[in-house]
Formats: structure tokens, sequence, C-alpha cells
């Protein structure tokens, strides 16, 4: 992500002017430029500058709406080496995708700003006000939720000194290049995904050890991952241990006294939503899943408000999120433009 700290705005490698708004005479949305983020009132402020986020900003700024991407700089797939299943950006670096997307929104005149925002509620005049870290408050007609999530790892000791490179989650970002290896999947309390995880992991070695490590799987389920090749140890897993071997550079010790080598570890992890401002404006959730509810072009219950990318689908991978982003702002580029229309005939006395 793009150098500087939360009190600053970065130019992001654009050579634009920090934070201009270019003024648009064809009606009163978009502030005069020269003011600060504080004081302008934005046509859209994104929350979260991945692939969701930025993607919906270009849609806007090429709309020349007036539009803010505020991002904390952690994205999810940030520690990952590469990134796959994004097509003609297969194997990017997830670095260099982002400042690629940076560049690409601020060429357009979008505008972006390393802080957290730490809340956002609406005001009487109709807008939004999103509190930052820094206690400045940013105004804006059209808000996009885009925070992304954090994967939860089960408690075993190790397990997060090896995240994203020895340690994943995901067969379809990272099962490819292990193939061949041998790999140990470790059981977690998402039990149904553990049990998936150790059966598509055996499409891509023929050595696949599940780690069960408490996960409920009933006779049936264990009865199908034997029979499809994949090895079963129930013993409880008490650490994980990195070697100094090539061969096996991963060590699952077991409570039982035995061991796993391997060179790489699937454990399904439990997905964490960003989505504290879309619970305090009280968006609605879905009733089974518990994430916010968004329809097809994501927006939410609460009228101006958007959410894309992985705070409101944990399996979204960097594709999706950026399409669902795209949708999104497409469906907020109508939507601020049906109430300029709305403006435009109020200013005009009501004529037709």
């Amino acid at each position: 992500m793009c150098p500087g700290n939360s009190n600053e705005v970065c130019r992001c490698r654009a050579n634009l002017p920090i934070l201009s708004v270019e003024v648009i005479h064809m009606d009163t949305t978009t502030w005069p430029s020269g003011e600060s983020a504080a004081d302008t009132v934005w046509d859209s402020v994104i929350v979260g500058g991945g692939a969701a986020g930025l993607s919906a900003g270009i849609v806007l700024a090429r709309a020349r709406f007036a539009t803010l991407v505020v991002d904390g700089g952690a994205p999810r797939n940030g520690p990952a080496d590469h990134m796959h299943g994004y097509l003609t950006r297969d194997g990017m670096a997830p670095k260099e995708f982002l400042a690629t997307g940076q560049e690409e929104f601020t060429r357009y005149g979008g505008n972006l700003m390393r802080a957290a925002v730490t809340d956002v509620r609406p005001a009487e005049d109709g807008v939004f006000e999103l509190r930052l870290d820094d206690r400045r408050v940013l105004r804006t007609r059209s808000t996009l939720v885009a925070t992304g999530l954090t994967d939860e790892l089960p408690g075993v000791p190790g397990l997060s000194a090896g995240w994203a490179s020895l340690v994943h989650h995901c067969p379809h970002c990272h099962g490819y290049e292990v193939r061949g290896r041998a790999v140990a999947v470790i059981g977690s309390p998402m039990a149904p995904h553990s049990a998936h995880l150790a059966a598509l992991m055996r499409r891509y070695s023929p050595s696949v050890t599940f780690c069960v490590n408490g996960a409920e799987i009933d006779t049936a389920g264990r009865g199908r991952l034997a029979a499809y090749g994949v090895r079963l140890i129930d013993a409880r897993v008490s650490r994980v241990v990195t070697t100094a071997g090539e061969a096996a550079p991963v060590l699952i010790e077991l409570g039982d006294g035995g061991a796993v080598p391997c060179e790489a570890i699937f454990v399904g992890t439990r997905p964490v939503p960003h989505d504290a401002l879309l619970t305090a404006l009280g968006a609605d959730r879905d009733p089974v899943g518990g994430l916010v509810s968004v329809d097809a072009a994501g927006a939410t219950s609460i009228e101006g408000v958007w959410a894309a990318g992985n705070v409101v689908n944990p399996r979204a991978q960097v594709v999706a999120a950026a399409g669902a982003g795209c949708t999104a702002g497409i469906a907020m580029t109508s939507w601020l433009l049906d109430r300029e229309l709305s403006a435009a005939v109020f200013g005009n006395g009501g004529a037709s």
C-alpha cells in the first residue's frame, strides 16, 4: 500500500494535487477544489482500498463524481507473495496489484487517504458523516463499505507464524503451488469446511493427512475421505513447528506424542467480517448466515450505503471482489445521478 501515516493524504505514484477535486459546473454536487478532505462534501467515500473498493472508485471517478477512498493499509491477502485466479493478473503480487489499482484510480481524479474510519452516522442534512481515527470527520452523499475481513486461525501454537508462507486456507489460491507435495490439513471448528479442504487437497497431492483435531466429522464423511485416499489422524494437534529441513519444512506435533511432517498446511479459518460500520448504521443481516445483507448491486438496507467484497462475501476471491465493487460503483453512479436530476428539477422551480 501507499506510504504515509494516518494524518496524511497520499498521492500514490500519481502527479496529482493532494485531494484536488475537479469543479464540474453541471450541478452543485461537487464542492470546489482547494478545500481539505474534511471540508469537502464528497459524492462518495469508499471505506477500504482493496480490489472491491478501488474498482468501485474507478467507476465513480470515471463518471466524474468526487470520490475518496479511505484505507487503513492492511489488505486480507497482504501477507501473500502472489494471488491467483484473476484473469491476466495470475501470479501478480498483491502489493503490485494494489499499487497499480491506486495509480489507475488517481489517474481519473480519484483521491486516496490513509486512515481508519471508526464511526459513521447519518447527518441531519441528508449526508453521512464518517469519523476518522484522528477525529476528523468526512461528509459524503453516499458510501461503500469494502473493509474486508480477518481470517481467524484455530488456537494452535505456531500456526500463525507460518501464515501465508507454509500455512494457507484457500486451495484455489495456493493449492496448485504445492501440487505433489506432502500436505496436511488441520481440522478447525469449521468442520464441514475442514473436511472439504482435506478432500480437495487430494486433487493436488497423493499425500494428504487430515489431522481431525476435534472437528466433528461423521462416520460417512470419514469413510468418503478414507476411500478417496486421505489419511485421517484423530489425535489433537499440540503445536506447529517450522523445521530446517527442505523435504519437510513443517512439523505438526500431536498430543499423543506423534508428529506429522509435511511441506504445507491448509486450515479452515473462521472469517470475521469488518462490518462494524454497517452495524453502526443498522444494516440488515441475513438471518441464516449472519452476514450483512446486500442486493445484487451491493446495496444494503440503508439508503445510500453499499457494501462489497469480503465484508459481505467471505468466499470472494480478488477477481470476484473486484467485480462486486465494479457492480456497486455503477449502481452508486445511478443513485447519485437520480438525486442530481431531482435537485435540478427543484432548482428550476419544478419545471419538467
